[in-house]
């Protein structure tokens, strides 16, 4: 759906993209996780024919951003972070028009509008007045907006910010339900937004993708040493006993808990997921076990590790 090559954008004094590339499939939805000022808005935009580049190849379901804008902008469905809804005209009033401006008529831009409603969640507010609706029902009216037209893709900037936390659950729900049928591409500073509606994430630090996959394949990169958390009721000097002899032990730590158990951190040879072995070893020497996790690596985590300048890292 979404083919970007070499991307950059320049502006006087400050390269805001900077030689960026990656696709996004039919059918996913992907984040573009960053800080403020990171560049993606300045993707997005270019992505909606909003915004022209400096140099690269951006191509959306085939056609070329730049000199194919017009049929771009009909496969796409655009809510930009400053949502620009003409706040004086009611909900249906005004999804019938901009299903007008994007070239729907009569019977079809009415039913469009009544089926973009219901599916946001606005039934019940199609007559109100927009500038009288809370901030949730308004980014509502941005997705239905953005909807309207039946897009292939959608383009979503920021479509939590400012909302309360029943809002965001209730947005991200929508999201959700929208990646059945669409390519949904969401930009966001906030991780958890990302970690709970997207199937992958590409992180953007000052123009450059650093790390891009799904966030289970970046935990597995950040947890190659699989680190394994047990906690079993045995004696100390067996369980030392029998780690050192487990070859998949790199290395372990022990430690007393409540009671008789004794608390193991394990780490993996080569990334072997320890859980297996270590379950064996108990059930056939009977040791009572109350905890077996492997560690994982949170999104912020990731995103901590891969945007921190390699001088802090050294530093730490």
């Amino acid at each position: 759906m979404i083919e970007v090559q070499d991307l950059t954008k320049r502006y006087a004094g400050h390269t805001a993209v900077d030689h960026v590339s990656f696709n996004v499939g039919r059918g996913e939805i992907v984040g573009l996780l960053g800080p403020n000022g990171a560049g993606k808005s300045t993707i997005m935009r270019i992505l909606s024919c909003y915004l022209p580049a400096t140099s690269g190849t951006v191509r959306v379901a085939g056609r070329d951003v730049f000199s194919q804008a017009n049929e771009v902008r009909r496969r796409i469905g655009y809510m930009p972070e400053n949502n620009p809804l003409h706040r004086e005209m009611r909900v249906r009033e005004y999804l019938r028009f901009r299903g007008s401006l994007k070239g729907l008529k009569g019977r079809r831009c009415r039913d469009r509008a009544d089926i973009v409603m219901e599916q946001c969640g606005l039934s019940d507010v199609y007559r109100k007045v927009i500038g009288h609706l809370s901030k949730g029902y308004q980014q509502r009216v941005g997705l239905a907006d953005a909807l309207v037209h039946e897009p292939e893709l959608i383009i979503l900037d920021e479509p939590t910010i400012g909302l309360d936390p029943n809002q965001i659950r209730s947005v991200r729900q929508l999201i959700k339900d929208l990646g059945q049928n669409h390519t949904v591409l969401i930009s966001t500073h906030i991780l958890p937004e990302v970690e709970m509606t997207c199937g992958r994430v590409m992180i953007l630090h000052q123009g450059r993708i650093l790390a891009a996959d799904t966030t289970e394949n970046l935990q597995m990169l950040m947890s190659d040493r699989g680190q394994v958390v047990a906690e079993i009721a045995a004696p100390m000097q067996d369980l030392k006993l029998c780690w050192e002899q487990m070859p998949e032990v790199e290395h372990f730590d022990l430690a007393p808990a409540e009671g008789e158990y004794v608390r193991c951190s394990l780490v993996a040879r080569d990334g072997v997921d320890l859980r297996l072995h270590v379950l064996t070893v108990v059930c056939s020497r009977g040791w009572p076990l109350r905890e077996l996790t492997r560690s994982r690596h949170s999104l912020e985590d990731i995103f901590v590790r891969v945007t921190r300048p390699d001088k802090e890292e050294e530093a730490s």
